[in-house]
């Protein structure tokens, strides 16, 4: 947790040579949440009560929730206390909408309580699941530069509405690569859920993987 942080993250990845064109344009309906509410070098019961106050938002919506409870203390837990919350909401055609929220860093803005944190980060979630799309506000860029990487083919993916950091980072393919997106707007009464969507349609610049391993 920030402001000392003291934490690792260990990133794996298969080697790939090339990326496939995607046609991903229906994300279907969500079947089931699920979450993680973690708290660092504080009350254990800090996440219990993240878990209630966001379940009593979210079992509004469907039933199929679960959220797992992480708490950690001693050297493993790092250098600063705090809390917060991660949700994701997965759809019947294997979409993925997500959101995430932490509590203020000590010494650093008002303090928030765990119910005020749990309920937020619920309504979070709940505006990912209404913007729609196949791809969550946050990740919308990278599907964008993933699709501008693929094989010169025609890539799709339906997005909720662009956030400000999308638009410009469609700016910044077209300086980079000189790649234009075709966008189509999808009202909510074409997609009868929803705010409106937009299709992105681009033709890959047909990047390969140069990188050989060094002996």
């Amino acid at each position: 947790m920030p402001p000392k942080g003291g934490g690792e993250i260990l990133f794996a990845c298969p080697v790939r040579k090339v990326l496939q064109p995607i046609h991903f344009t229906d994300p279907g309906k969500i079947k089931r949440i699920r979450g993680t509410a973690y708290s660092v070098r504080v009350s254990p019961q800090m996440a219990n009560r993240m878990v209630e106050s966001a379940r009593s938002i979210l079992n509004k919506l469907l039933p199929d929730i679960y959220i797992y409870t992480d708490h950690m203390k001693g050297i493993s837990s790092g250098k600063s206390p705090g809390f917060g919350m991660c949700l994701t909401a997965e759809t019947i055609n294997g979409t993925i909408l997500s959101a995430e929220l932490a509590s203020n860093p000590q010494g650093q803005g008002t303090a928030v309580l765990p119910e005020e944190l749990g309920q937020n980060c619920a309504k979070l979630l709940l505006e990912e699941v209404y913007r729609g799309g196949c791809v969550d506000s946050t990740n919308q860029s990278l599907a964008l530069l993933l699709m501008t990487l693929g094989q010169r083919d025609v890539s799709k993916v339906l997005l909720g509405p662009l956030s400000p950091y999308t638009i410009e980072f469609l700016r910044h393919l077209r300086s980079f690569f000189q790649i234009m997106f075709k966008i189509e707007t999808k009202t909510p009464e074409e997609e009868h859920m929803g705010g409106e969507k937009v299709l992105m349609t681009c033709v890959g610049i047909g990047f390969s993987n140069l990188s050989k391993t060094i002996r």
